[in-house]
């Protein structure tokens, strides 16, 4: 079970990548389906993530590293709905002013929590795979 959460661990880290380097590389003309594919792909590997890191046993701060990094991929996406719909609903008639916390959350918050899941899980997979090579030897 473990591997297969680092499989999808590792698929989450490259689905931001390519998502990024697509918007970057594009000028954000990608077609929308491109975008919602790739963003609900994200969402659900993230949940799925979190679900796999709950089931398994190991150190305390290995799993919060990984459901910090699931988390934040499940609620970027999410965020970026609910900027819209609460724009939508409350601040579009109205003419005037945008809805900033959901924005805020999307764009820098959740990605900054994501970069530093994926760092430390990253770092926590290297030490254990380290304690299990010296515990062999």
């Amino acid at each position: 079970m473990a591997k297969i959460r680092n499989i999808i661990f590792s698929t989450l880290v490259v689905i931001l990548a390519v998502l990024v380097f697509l918007i970057l590389g594009q000028g954000g003309k990608l077609p929308f389906s491109v975008i919602a594919s790739l963003g609900i792909g994200f969402a659900l590997l993230g949940i799925v993530l979190i679900a796999l890191t709950v089931r398994l046993k190991e150190s305390k701060m290995q799993k919060i590293f990984f459901i910090l990094t699931g988390g934040s991929a499940a609620g970027i996406p999410a965020c970026a709905i609910l900027h819209n719909v609460v724009y939508a609903l409350f601040f579009h008639e109205k003419g005037g002013g945008d809805e900033a916390v959901f924005f805020i959350l999307a764009i820098i918050v959740l990605p900054a929590l994501f970069v530093i899941g994926t760092i430390g899980s990253l770092a926590m997979l290297i030490y254990a795979a380290k304690l299990k090579t010296k515990s062999e030897k």
